[in-house]
């Protein structure tokens, strides 16, 4: 009898039969690897008793969340450019669009179009933060509305800035406590923004895990130490006099406006530091950011305590005697995240600080800590701002709206 002649293999047999085959022989090394442990059947899926996942932020309210929210574990800073020809009618679209993306997105239900559908799924106490540059408000040709010190900020003598990381019309703020949902939340809104804008540059910064550490703890940086001691507390009365905006522009009432600096960690210089000397720089203890004149770390630092000798106990050069202010209306609110790039090939460090500053102004409250800072400060030995960024952040919308309405509706 002559051979049977073999039909030729094609695409759809190998990806059909093929496929099917190699499943049958998967799913037999299961079976097989199953009896020879004792099992009859599949082992249950482990489940967690942790419901972080789960949780969300509402995305409604008189404030946009991400400001006043407990920060999280995973961040992204997008900015975004305006396309040529945007204008007021345009960004309606684009905010309409952003602000419904983001409520689904916020909530664990996929925005429409979403090709990944099953990411959405787990929100872990996302947010989403939108912030206007101060070139958004001559394309939508309202610049009489733009808050007068939201403009770049000036030259600072420590400032070594590259333009890759500094500007930016609109403003993305994503953070969650999985970097999953970050990504994912990430594509869907620059994707939606394509006809309206191009990225100008990301940010990616994190945190210790959430559940590694109490919530509420002081997060420490990449140079190890306390970072956000005498912050204004969350939820009080202190914290609305400093970060929301009260005056000025009615369309800004209940927003705030946010300084983004991104701040390289000199770590190689910095470990050659004994700590007797990064302390007296600081003017805080490393080991639990108590200031030099105090035993905890939530003590008023004591300015004008002088030693044995007559010298002061915090320099007055110090970062905590340069940062100080007088009054809380002066404060500013610090809700960083660490960052970490390759290192270059002589493995030299790429690390530091994605500094993001809430306040009602700049001018009357960041501009003046920051002049200080760069004035005199000894922590400026270690650290190298190569970034810079303002953005006005509007307030928040109800079920309905968007954000933007009340400036661009």
């Amino acid at each position: 009898m002559a051979d049977r002649v073999r039909p030729p293999v094609t695409r759809r047999a190998l990806l059909t039969g093929g496929a099917l085959s190699m499943g049958g022989a998967l799913a037999g090394a299961a079976v097989a690897t199953a009896v020879a442990a004792g099992r009859t059947e599949p082992a249950p899926a482990l489940r967690s008793t942790v419901d972080f996942g789960a949780q969300t932020v509402p995305f409604h309210g008189a404030h946009q969340a991400g400001v006043e929210t407990p920060a999280q574990a995973h961040a992204v800073f997008v900015a975004l450019d305006l396309a040529a020809g945007v204008d007021r009618a345009a960004l309606r679209r684009l905010m309409r669009l952003l602000t419904d993306d983001a409520v689904r997105l916020t909530q664990g239900t996929p925005p429409l179009a979403d090709g990944q559908p099953e990411l959405a799924h787990v929100p872990s106490r996302l947010t989403v933060t939108f912030g206007f540059g101060p070139r958004l408000f001559d394309a939508a040709g309202v610049a009489d509305q733009r808050p007068l010190t939201l403009r770049q900020l000036p030259p600072f003598g420590i400032d070594k800035l590259q333009q890759r990381w500094c500007g930016g019309d609109l403003l993305l703020q994503i953070c969650a406590d999985d970097p999953v949902t970050v990504a994912h939340t990430q594509r869907m809104l620059v994707k939606d923004s394509r006809s309206f804008a191009a990225v100008r540059w990301v940010q990616r910064g994190f945190r210790r895990g959430r559940g590694m550490q109490d919530d509420g703890v002081t997060q420490r940086n990449i140079l190890g130490q306390l970072d956000g001691t005498g912050n204004p507390p969350l939820g009080s009365s202190v914290f609305a006099g400093a970060v929301w905006v009260d005056d000025g522009p009615q369309w800004m009432r209940d927003g705030t406006t946010l300084v983004l600096r991104r701040i390289r960690a000199e770590l190689e210089s910095w470990d050659t530091a004994d700590t007797v000397g990064k302390e007296f720089a600081v003017g805080r203890l490393l080991s639990d950011g108590a200031p030099l004149t105090g035993q905890r770390e939530t003590d008023e630092p004591d300015l004008a305590a002088k030693n044995a000798l007559g010298f002061p106990v915090i320099s007055e050069f110090s970062h905590v005697a340069r940062a100080h202010v007088a009054g809380d209306r002066q404060r500013i609110f610090r809700r960083p995240y660490n960052y970490d790039e390759p290192p270059s090939p002589d493995g030299t460090a790429d690390s530091g600080l994605i500094f993001a500053a809430y306040q009602r102004d700049v001018g009357r409250q960041f501009l003046p800590i920051q002049r200080n800072l760069a004035e005199a400060d000894l922590l400026n030995e270690w650290i190298t701002p190569t970034g810079s960024a303002v953005f006005a952040i509007p307030p928040g919308c109800q079920p309905g709206g968007w954000i933007g309405q009340t400036l661009l509706g």
